[in-house]
């Protein structure tokens, strides 16, 4: 079950206006212009236009595999999905170089924007852990700009894949939660259709001394098996009925559909291809405005005001 996002963004970014010295006092032009200045970068991550958003290259990297596709700004696949095993080991250098190649068959007619779903904690298009790659050597990697640049410098968005997927998958009303079954376990929240602040819920421990990645991930599903491990996302559900509140439960990646069990009226399973149909969203005002992910969401500028 996929929900697209809907909405397009429309707004034109209007540029910063010029303050002479002497039209303001000094205190007040310092304030301007650190204002001014930040209106006007970065330039490339704000020059999308709902235009430029009818085309946008939807990258899912997973633990496992890389997935790309070319979307619209509704989610609507333009092309056919595009998939590589994940290289491993991997350093930031190689996974670009997996990444460009990857999407050179989608490159023949130019998208106007990239989306990228990580698994790990991405903040200001940068990411801060990489789990599935080993920490070391992944902190602060502006694996997103790399991308870019070797793509042309086309404008680019990243957050969490889990985040990414939920908004293919959220209907927007109420608190809904993203919990994404793949190679470890990825969580996302949002409030009323609006990305909340991300938790690495899957690195909380939930049984004697695992985590949610050792309980529920894939080497744990292999190692228990498909019943047992069954049996353990249920007791996961139950956990996070009672630790979120929520009023409904999306479950996605690649291994949702190897459940079996009898899930609660309000939780349901996402198709695997809302990894890169949320990428859409990226590019929507509203959706992010909250998320403080983006550095003009953080400094609330351009379309974030």
């Amino acid at each position: 079950m996929t929900r697209k996002a809907s909405d397009k963004a429309t707004h034109a970014i209007e540029p910063a206006a010029t303050v002479t010295p002497d039209a303001v006092p000094a205190k007040a032009a310092k304030t301007v212009a650190t204002k001014a200045a930040r209106r006007t970068a970065p330039r490339a991550a704000r020059g999308a236009t709902a235009a430029s958003a009818e085309r946008i290259l939807a990258i899912d990297v997973g633990g496992t595999g890389l997935k790309a596709a070319v979307i619209d700004g509704n989610g609507a696949m333009k092309t056919e999905r595009v998939r590589v095993a994940t290289p491993h080991p991997c350093t930031p250098d190689q996974l670009v170089d997996a990444l460009a190649q990857l999407v050179e068959p989608l490159m023949s007619e130019r998208p106007g924007c990239i989306s990228i779903g990580f698994p790990g904690v991405v903040r200001d298009n940068l990411i801060l852990t990489a789990p599935h790659f080993g920490d070391e050597g992944w902190h602060g990697i502006p694996l997103a700009a790399s991308l870019a640049k070797r793509l042309g410098g086309l404008p680019v968005r990243m957050i969490n894949d889990a985040e990414m997927q939920g908004f293919a998958a959220i209907e927007g009303h109420g608190l809904e939660f993203v919990l994404t079954l793949g190679t470890g376990a990825g969580t996302a929240m949002f409030r009323d259709g609006e990305l909340m602040p991300h938790l690495e819920l899957a690195h909380h421990p939930v049984s004697k001394d695992r985590a949610y990645d050792e309980y529920i991930g894939d080497a744990a599903r292999e190692k228990a098996g498909n019943k047992k491990w069954n049996r353990r996302v249920g007791k996961i559900i139950g956990i996070l009925a009672s630790l979120v509140n929520y009023d409904k439960l999306w479950i996605g990646g690649g291994n949702a559909a190897r459940l079996t069990i009898d899930l609660p009226p309000n939780v349901a399973i996402v198709s695997n291809d809302a990894g890169i149909e949320g990428g859409a969203k990226l590019w929507h005002p509203r959706s992010l405005r909250e998320s403080r992910q983006l550095p003009e969401a953080n400094q609330c500028i351009g379309k974030f005001v």
